[in-house]
């Protein structure tokens, strides 16, 4: 019954990392920036569901459809601050890691001065919270919310990559920035969305990680940020459809790893990087990034 509890948490918890992993995949994928203050992002995303409950008593779930249009928007501005003078250094990549590492170190500083250092949560009755009982167990209900929200949120991401003409655009950019700009496409502005959007996902999965995580506090994002890079090399750098089953067989392996040697719980991320790019350093995908 425990391998069986494992798995199914597993996949309700790894959809949950789906969201959280998606928006830094998506960065990556298009500017090749690996963004350090993405778990900063997240956890701006839990403050903001704490502040619109206990300041507008808004449901969390209806604070993710308040903060995405906010952050996509805010995203698409900081690109323009940000990135075009990266985008002019010989070493780009190096910079844009020292400039968000940066920007995380901050961004905790001030989320610490404007909140605490004290965790915040939300509570339980803010979601539906009697436990799910299914084959002989009970789930926590806050996990099957989790991934009752990250589901219809995926399922509308990859609608908008796959399925649009701005979605056609970012995974040609994706492909090569280059050939992209030949044929007529405005990497910048398409850049600058992606970012807002890959912002927006990281809030989103921000309000639900106040509920799986049992709270926010300002220091938990370098964590994140730790956990879904290992998500993303796992399950291929710029593949979205990676993350989604990298982050299933993440949570599986978490969760698994929970009852069996939960004191080695912990580990499974650096595991899952280093098994990687040890063995299959493209990730699960096979897709190699770019070259410059």
């Amino acid at each position: 019954m425990l391998f069986e509890y494992s798995i199914i948490a597993g996949i309700l918890l790894g959809l949950f990392y789906a969201l959280m992993a998606m928006g830094l995949n998506l960065v990556f994928g298009v500017q090749r920036i690996i963004n350090l203050a993405h778990g900063d992002m997240v956890m701006l995303g839990g403050f903001g569901a704490w502040e619109l409950y206990y300041g507008y008593h808004l449901n969390p779930v209806l604070a993710i459809v308040v903060m995405v249009p906010i952050t996509v928007v805010v995203g698409y501005g900081l690109y323009y601050l940000l990135i075009p003078r990266l985008k002019s250094a010989v070493d780009f990549e190096t910079l844009s890691l020292v400039l968000f590492f940066g920007v995380s170190q901050v961004v905790e500083a001030l989320s610490a001065l404007g909140f605490g250092n004290n965790e915040r949560s939300l509570p339980v009755t803010s979601i539906p919270s009697q436990p799910v009982h299914l084959f002989g167990q009970f789930y926590p209900a806050d996990w099957w919310v989790a991934a009752g929200v990250a589901l219809p949120l995926l399922g509308i991401f990859f609608l908008y990559l796959y399925r649009t003409r701005l979605g056609r655009e970012t995974r040609a950019v994706m492909a090569d920035e280059h050939e992209a700009v030949s044929v007529g496409i405005d990497a910048g502005r398409v850049s600058a969305i992606s970012f807002g959007v890959g912002l927006a996902l990281a809030a989103a999965a921000g309000v639900l990680a106040v509920f799986v995580f049992g709270g926010v506090d300002p220091s938990e994002g370098v964590s994140i940020t730790i956990t879904a890079f290992a998500i993303i090399v796992f399950g291929s750098l710029g593949n979205p459809l990676g993350t989604v089953v990298g982050s299933i067989l993440f949570g599986v392996a978490y969760q698994l790893a929970q009852v069996y040697t939960p004191s080695w719980s912990n580990l499974v991320p650096y595991i899952l990087v280093i098994g990687t790019m040890l063995l299959r350093p493209q990730g699960l995908f096979g897709r190699r990034t770019r070259v410059a």
